[in-house]
Formats: C-alpha cells, structure tokens, sequence
C-alpha cells in the first residue's frame, strides 16, 4: 500500500493545486465563489487562505484519505483520473480540521514545523480552516463527473453530515481535555474516535461509493471499514508518539510527548485509569492536568502506561479494530487487486512508523 501512495500522492497534489491554486487572481474567484458585489481583493484572499493552505501541504501528509477515495472508485471498475476533485473533498477538509484543531488545542508543531497559528496569527488559521469546511462542497456543486440531480444530492447530505459529526468528536475530545479527572469508558473513547477522525475516512470511501453510483448497502460497508481503519490510525498514532517518546525520536513531526504535554485522555491513558495503581492513577492525571511539562515528567507519565500494560493494550486494540475493518470488505464486490490493497492499508496504518 505505500507504493500506491506515493503513485497518487503527486497527482493529488497537482489536484490540489487545480482546485486551490497558490496564486488566486480576480477570475478564480469569480468562477469559483461567484461574481462580486464590487470588488474581490485577491491579494487579501491568497494571503489569508491559500498561502497558510500550501504551507501546511507542503509540508507533507500522506493524503491517505484521498488515496483511499480513489482506490474504492477503481475498485468498482471506474477510471479515478475521472474522479480526482472528489478525492480532494476529504483531504481539504482534514487540512481544514488540523488547522482548527491545533488552535484547540494549543499545539506547538505540525509535521515538522511551527503549527500554522503560530506563523500566521490565529485569525488567519481559524478562518482558512473553517474556509477549508466549505470549500468541498464547492466541488460537488461543480458537478465536475457530470452526476445528475440525485446523485449530487446523495454526495451533498452525505458529506454535510459526516462533517457535523465530526464536531460531536471534537466536542468530547474537548471536554475531557478540560477536565481532570480521567472518567472516559472505552466505549466512549472509541466513539470519539469514530466521529473525530473516523468520519473523514467514512466520506473518502463513502464519496467513492456515491460517486460510482452504488448501492446504499454496499456504501455502508464501506463506511464501517473506513470508520475502523480511521480508528485503528488514530490509536496507531496516539502510539507512535509514546514509543517515539521513549525511543527520544524527534522527527515525529510534531514535538514527541505532545499527547502528554496537550493532557489528551488517549486509549492507553483510559486504559491506565482502569488498571493502574492509584496512586499512579492521580500522578497520571496531575501529569496530563499541568499547564506545563517537563521532559522527565513527560517521561514518567509514559512509563506509567507502560507499566499498567496500557501501551501492549493500545497495541493489540489496534491490531484487533483494523482485523474488523478487513471483515466489512468481504461484503463489497471490489477488483481483486484493489480489494488487496484495501486490507493491506489496514495494516499499514497500524505497523508504519512515521
């Protein structure tokens, strides 16, 4: 699977590049956000909205969610170089909800450099990610395959509502990140997961299914694998910065303990809450609950996942969402080929190491 990424990475990114290029003048504006009352400043708009946009993509990202959009659209014998705009719609919006996410929670780095906020101002980040919410749907509105009135609307509702539910994550995510104590049940950690992260994988396979016209049964057994390989990542990488944390690797992209430093409530520290003793349990908290960390205070709150058993459960949870993703794909009449790579990505996104 990661040769297939790096074969569409470039082409997404010259995708990309067509939708929102880096240099907007006044007759992009106008073809894309309609004519202007008076005058459109482009200059103002590139400054605020396509240069912070490029910044962030430059600087890497696997556009795995647009990947994984075209491979379902191959998958069911159509040609994806037709469908390119629609693999974008996922991952503007996961740009869009980076940029927003790391003003929430006051991140220092992303993928190697300074978060977008701390380079641009937080009004400049905050309003190119709420930018980046919208602009998909532009795309759809488009019609760039020709779809007609139904099958838009299809691709519309579907996307506004994933969308939505990504913010019932981001809301529960909040609220536990506010909170001291660590009172987070599994069931609702994952829920978390689901909605946070899992609804953006839901819309890049979801699109692909929608796009190609195929049935709503087959369009939800393609959303549950996307929703488990979504969970299955986001456990993956609550692990990789513990492991690269005791490893002391900093080329993580992002500052390596930053889940402690941040006080995010991940698997491992629920876990934690459940199993470890409980005095390691309020030193955990008090850890994750400081408005500051140091590296050795960093250090110990994950040697105390370690030694509850946290991190070997993270892992084998992990192992265990991505096998159930595998399952929903027995269902979908893929291309052999494609339904390969689809359950090799599984794996992938639990065993990479960057």
């Amino acid at each position: 699977m990661r040769d297939v990424l790096d074969a569409w990475r470039p082409v997404v990114d010259e995708e990309l590049e067509r939708l929102l290029p880096r240099v907007v003048d006044d007759a992009y504006l106008s073809s894309v956000f309609g004519e202007p009352s008076f005058e459109y400043d482009a200059d103002a708009v590139g400054a605020t909205l396509t240069v912070p946009t490029w910044n962030l993509l430059d600087r890497g990202g696997k556009r795995w969610r647009a990947v994984l959009c075209l491979q379902c659209i191959e998958g069911f014998g159509a040609d994806p170089q037709a469908y390119l705009p629609y693999a974008c719609v996922p991952e503007l919006l996961h740009n869009g909800t980076i940029l927003v996410d790391d003003i929430q929670d006051e991140a220092e780095l992303r993928r190697g450099g300074p978060a977008l906020h701390h380079e641009h101002g937080v009004d400049v980040a905050l309003n190119a990610g709420n930018a980046l919410y919208f602009l998909p749907l532009k795309i759809v509105a488009r019609n760039p395959a020709g779809h007609d009135v139904e099958t838009r609307l299809r691709a519309w509702e579907m996307i506004v509502a994933e969308l939505n539910r990504t913010h019932l994550g981001q809301g529960m995510d909040i609220r536990w990140h506010n909170q001291r104590p660590i009172d987070v049940s599994e069931a609702e950690y994952l829920e978390m997961c689901a909605c946070k992260t899992g609804c953006l994988g839901r819309i890049a396979a979801r699109l692909g299914a929608v796009v190609t016209e195929q049935p709503v049964e087959i369009e939800r057994h393609l959303a549950r694998y996307a929703e488990r390989l979504s969970i299955a990542f986001q456990v993956a990488d609550d692990l990789l910065d513990v492991e690269h944390t005791l490893e002391g690797v900093e080329e993580f992209g992002k500052a390596t303990g930053n889940d402690v430093r941040e006080g995010k409530k991940t698997l491992m520290a629920v876990h934690a809450a459940e199993h470890a003793p409980p005095d390691d349990v309020a030193r955990l908290e008090a850890i994750l609950w400081a408005e500051d960390n140091s590296e050795a205070e960093v250090r110990e709150a994950v040697e105390i996942l370690q030694s509850a058993g946290s991190v070997d459960y993270a892992r084998e949870r992990a192992q265990d969402i991505a096998a159930s993703a595998r399952e929903y794909l027995d269902d979908v009449d893929l291309e052999p080929e494609i339904e390969t790579n689809l359950k090799e990505f599984t794996r992938f996104v639990v065993e990479r190491e960057v």
